[in-house]
């Protein structure tokens, strides 16, 4: 009998991060590079829900030009915050949003943003996708974020089974080395906006194609 053989994850990430340079970083991650506070990580990742990078990236250079800080936040009027962060996605559910964080970040934290999962998704509209990527851009604390993508080539290549980003995230974490876990998101984000798209990737030029089993792949270029 054959012995299924064991997917060799240290090799995945090495080889993707050897090919990373010559792709975009992800908007989160690009604006955490540029020496971004938590604060202004977490603005920019809840602007970036349901939204494309290019816009993101215009939305919280404007607002975050006039507020970076939650002080500055609150003195602003929702319509001022819809004004800066239009047309992101949902942008006056945000904007409330915004102002209601950062009112509890206030009275609650001193005018920091708490730096544990628990604490984070206590916050208005911040789930775990949210708040680990909070923890991972904003503070370089190993967590795992669970996009669209890292769900989807998790699976594709085998490494875990799961059928929503929720359980991917506890697979993950179950599975994955830690030395990983920073990094994980990043790299399979612009990984899969490049070439592990979600119909008809471009395997062909995939550094990675040797070894992928194409689980959920139909068809490829």
């Amino acid at each position: 009998m054959t012995r299924k053989r064991t997917f060799d994850i240290d090799r995945f990430v090495a080889t993707i991060e050897s090919h990373y340079r010559g792709w975009n970083a992800p908007i989160i991650t690009f604006i955490a590079n540029r020496g971004a506070t938590p604060f202004e990580v977490l603005v920019s990742t809840l602007l970036s829900l349901r939204t494309k990078d290019e816009v993101t990236g215009v939305a919280a250079r404007r607002l975050l030009g006039v507020a970076r800080t939650p002080e500055a936040m609150v003195a602003l009027t929702p319509q001022e915050i819809e004004r800066q962060i239009y047309p992101v996605g949902f942008y006056p559910t945000k904007a409330k949003r915004l102002l209601a964080i950062s009112r509890i970040l206030l009275d609650r934290y001193d005018g920091k943003v708490p730096e544990t999962l628990e604490e984070l998704t206590a916050l208005p509209g911040v789930g775990r996708k949210t708040a680990n990527l909070v923890l991972v851009e904003g503070f370089k604390i190993p967590a795992i974020c669970v996009d669209t993508h890292v769900h989807r080539i998790s699976n594709r290549i085998g490494y875990v089974k799961t059928k929503v980003p929720d359980k991917t995230e506890l697979a993950l974490r179950a599975k994955l080395p830690k030395r990983h876990w920073v990094r994980y998101n990043e790299l399979l984000v612009a990984f899969g906006q490049v070439l592990c798209r979600p119909v008809s990737p471009f395997c062909s030029r995939c550094p990675v194609a040797d070894m992928c089993p194409q689980i959920g792949v139909d068809r490829h270029r």
